[in-house]
């Protein structure tokens, strides 16, 4: 992704006012073959059965990862646990099915007249719907209602609406379900060929790769509801979407709007809180009287359009909550591309970029950003949070339908990210991209993107010294959970990570895309993850819940994995791998497993596909559906052994169905090569 340069004008505001939010309103809320899950499809269950709540965190019992991931105010709940005379859809971990992307494997799908009904397991004024609804024909998506009542009552009706899901073809996708291959040049697994070279040409049968089909939304329900209360989600009668997959339900108890006297409020400045005008000015001149006057800039409940970037440095905005404070803009094309290569702008809070200085002392909190962003052109800054921002922080922002939710070109140092709820992105939800220094990024709540849900790439220059700690990622559709691109000295650790898709996994460490060599040390500590180990579509393997790749270079910093749990592999626990053209080029060593419980997998325990080495001490595991350790080393088969070693460093127990995971046979490199070994479902995780 190309870097932002430029910044648009500011206008100067000559006054402000203290305006409360109560003399405005509180505005408007807006609305090869991977591995399958044993169980029944297809099961419709009667509403009596179901009226207790089940409450879960990434689709399991919350005592399985209790003290993991973000602690966030909101309640989960799975449909496929609720009261429903709808049908249950999957379990399935096959790319491109609609169960797949869901949370947990399963959805309950909907037809006109069918509901699914929650039961509230505390008090709660407000709820979020994960969903899908069929794509138009012609791509583009619809619209359709969803009615909402609550114990028979207080009538709502959400918009749902799929304009914003169903990508098709090959990366970056189209909108278009009827387009040919995008890279007809590049070797694609339906045909094992390169369709351009290939004779006669294959049939490829459209739509092709059809993915991305969940969006949400949110709803304040007008009044607090009690524990015991049901949500009952309805598609009516009329409804011109022929089905309607409920994922899950989130349920929360908001607090009243933020109010603050004693700022530049936005109001005084002329921006619009009804959404008609566009705010971006105002906004400008809010922020430029706040920085003459030493103020913090206000931003009261409503909806606010703005269909540009707002320049921040040195100045604190604050919203009233991101459920009452929504910034929301359209798309908007360039006359002319960007020096950047950008062909759109959008709404998106920006710091200078780094090539200028950078920004410094910029503080955002308590709004949300809900952006346009229906395709994916990497070159387009249309990000909710951008440039560089030094000495900053960015703390209870709600963040939806951008292209990243926030993307930082750095150098830049001391960036504390917290408490923030990014959903429904075409790419990442977070990337720390050149020269990150220093910086933190906790307790945040990530679902639905179109990339990785959080990585640090050290593109040019390398980021150093950053943590990701105790952040929720879901349902990453492309690519993985969490993602380290070279680096120095920095941590991932407490991550909850669930339910990643295709083409990457749970955890990921990778020499790639031109990324600075790992340096110093790496930690990955104290992490789960849960139905990752996902299918690779273009190698036709498994990967790993956590695999280390050396494409661009060898991994050789000191990288130490503890006290992670890696739950109901779809196929390996753990995987070291490099590319085919460049295995007797890279390899992978120094990296220490310890105090690591493995419950299930479809294959290995360890599949190793590199030359190196890597120690093991307390690793456990147990329903290990193939050989412990699948070693095929860099598949030179040299009568020495595997060119990848393992090093036993005690206590490495249990194992599944061919005895000891790590057995005395298997050490240190005996070849172990199963290349594509089958697949055993493993039982669902239960208390160690």
């Amino acid at each position: 992704m190309a870097r932002r340069s430029g910044r648009p004008p500011r206008r100067v505001a000559v006054a402000v006012a203290a305006v409360t939010a109560a003399t405005f309103g509180l505005g408007v809320v807006p609305g090869g073959t991977a591995l399958a899950d044993t169980g029944a499809a297809g099961a419709s269950t009667p509403a009596a059965t179901r009226a207790v709540p089940v409450v879960t965190r990434a689709a399991l019992d919350p005592s399985l990862v209790a003290g993991r991931g973000a602690d966030v105010g909101f309640a989960e709940q799975e449909a496929e646990n609720a009261a429903t005379d709808g049908t249950v859809i999957g379990p399935d971990r096959s790319a491109y099915t609609l169960p797949a992307e869901a949370s947990g494997r399963k959805a309950v799908k909907l037809t006109p007249g069918q509901h699914v009904e929650f039961t509230l397991p505390g008090a709660a004024n407000a709820i979020t719907v994960r969903y899908s609804i069929p794509d138009a024909p012609g791509g583009g998506g619809i619209t359709a209602p969803l009615g909402v009542t609550v114990n028979g009552g207080g009538r709502k009706t959400m918009t749902l609406t799929s304009q914003y899901s169903w990508l098709y073809n090959q990366y970056p996708f189209s909108n278009n379900p009827d387009a040919g291959l995008l890279h007809p040049e590049w070797w694609i697994t339906e045909c094992a060929c390169v369709p351009a070279a290939t004779t006669p040409p294959p049939v490829i049968t459209t739509p092709f790769r059809p993915n991305h089909f969940y969006d949400e939304q949110r709803l304040l329900l007008g009044r607090t509801y009690r524990a015991g209360d049901k949500v009952r989600l309805t598609v009516p009668a009329g409804s011109n979407a022929a089905w309607t997959v409920i994922d899950l339900l989130d349920s929360e108890l908001v607090g009243r709007p933020h109010v603050d006297l004693v700022a530049a409020n936005v109001l005084a400045f002329g921006a619009d809180p009804f959404g008609k005008r566009d705010s971006a000015d105002a906004f400008d001149r809010a922020i430029a009287f706040a920085q003459r006057r030493h103020l913090n800039v206000y931003i009261p409940p409503g909806t606010y359009q703005v269909n540009r970037h707002i320049i921040v440095d040195n100045v604190t905005i604050r919203g009233a909550g991101s459920w009452y404070t929504i910034i929301k803009g359209r798309e908007v094309a360039l006359p002319v591309p960007a020096p950047d290569g950008s062909v759109h702008t959008g709404v998106g809070f920006y710091g200078k970029d780094a090539a200028a200085g950078g920004s410094r002392n910029v503080h955002l909190s308590g709004f949300a950003i809900e952006g346009d962003v229906r395709e994916r052109i990497d070159t387009d800054q249309v990000n909710g949070i951008g440039g560089a921002m030094t000495d900053s922080t960015i703390a209870g922002l709600h963040i939806r339908h951008t292209k990243v939710g926030m993307w930082f070109d750095g150098p830049m140092t001391n960036l504390r990210i917290t408490d923030n709820v990014v959903v429904d992105q075409i790419a990442d939800a977070l990337n720390f991209h050149t020269g990150v220094t220093n910086s933190v990024v906790s307790n945040n709540f990530i679902r639905n993107t179109g990339d990785d849900g959080l990585a640090m790439w050290s593109e040019k220059t390398a980021n150093a010294n950053n943590t990701f700690d105790h952040n929720t990622v879901q349902t990453p559709v492309l690519a993985n959970g969490i993602a380290v691109y070279g680096g120095t000295d920095n941590t991932v650790s407490n991550n909850l990570i669930a339910d990643p898709i295709r083409e990457g996994s749970g955890i990921h460490v990778g020499s790639r895309f031109g990324a600075e060599a790992f340096t110093g040390h790496l930690r990955i500590t104290g992490n789960t993850t849960v139905r990752a180990g996902t299918y690779e579509l273009n190698w036709k393997i498994g990967l790993g819940a956590i695999w280390f790749h050396a494409l661009d270079k060898n991994i050789d910093a000191d990288i130490q994995v503890v006290g992670n749990d890696f739950l109901d592999n779809t196929y390996n626990a753990i995987m070291l791998v490099s590319d085919w053209p460049v295995k007797d080029l890279y390899s992978i060593t120094n990296v220490h497993f310890k105090d690591i419980r493995v419950d299930g997998t479809g294959t290995s325990v360890v599949s190793a596909r590199v030359k190196g080495g890597a120690s093991f001490e307390n690793v456990d595991a147990r329903n290990v559906g193939a050989v412990g350790v699948n070693n095929c080393g860099s598949f030179n088969f040299p009568s020495t052994g595997s060119e990848f070693s393992l090093t036993d460093l005690g206590g490495n127990d249990g194992g599944g169905t061919t005895g000891p995971w790590l057995a005395p046979w298997e050490l240190p490199n005996t070849i172990t090569c199963d290349d594509r070994p089958p697949v055993v479902a493993p039982p669902a995780p239960s208390p160690w």
